[in-house]
């Protein structure tokens, strides 16, 4: 059975896509994260929590202040990168699902009233929301090169607050010379897939 999705969008999402390592200098705009968000921003969630944030790196002096909390192999990668985006859970996403999940507004207090529950939710489903971002910064025609090598500690205190928890950082922009490293190996369907 074949997918409905066209072959070359497949291959542009999935199975040509890898983590870039190299950039072009050519800018990521404003107007291309927009497109990005407003296509990924339908992915699923819990109780349509959508709690993950996105903080744009741009200036020199934010990037240099980025750069020091990433693990040394990373550093030269996210110097260069045209953009780079950190990406975190705010674990007060309770506060906006009275409009994000209208039909139970109750559901805040009824579910999320306790902070360790909602740093558990959060961090799943921003998870997920992340990889939702991957796919649309490559379905805007960029490479992404997401990374967790990085001080987590570090840069929640220097970018974020108490209330968001870091999950990656993500390089973003046309690929460079070199960008890729031969594709890894993957699990064969048999290996991954249970049927009970």
């Amino acid at each position: 059975m074949s997918l409905v999705l066209d072959p070359a969008a497949q291959d542009l999402l999935f199975r040509e896509a890898r983590t870039a390592n190299t950039f072009t200098d050519e800018p990521v705009t404003d107007e291309q994260v927009q497109a990005i968000y407003d296509l990924v921003k339908y992915g699923p969630t819990a109780f349509n929590q959508s709690p993950l944030r996105i903080t744009l790196v741009r200036s020199a002096e934010a990037r240099e202040r980025l750069v020091k909390h990433m693990a040394e192999g990373n550093q030269p990668k996210t110097a260069a990168a045209p953009l780079v985006a950190i990406l975190s859970a705010d674990n007060e996403f309770h506060a906006e699902l009275p409009e994000l999940f209208p039909h139970f507004p109750q559901a805040k207090d009824a579910f999320f009233a306790e902070r360790p529950v909602r740093e558990n939710s959060a961090l799943l489903n921003a998870a997920l929301q992340a990889g939702y971002f991957i796919v649309g910064v490559r379905a805007a025609g960029l490479a992404a090169g997401p990374m967790t090598g990085l001080d987590f500690e570090g840069v929640r205190k220097e970018f974020l607050d108490d209330d968001h928890t870091p999950l990656m950082v993500v390089n973003i922009g046309k690929p460079g010379p070199d960008a890729w490293f031969p594709r890894s190996p993957r699990l064969a369907f048999e290996q991954v897939v249970t049927t009970v």
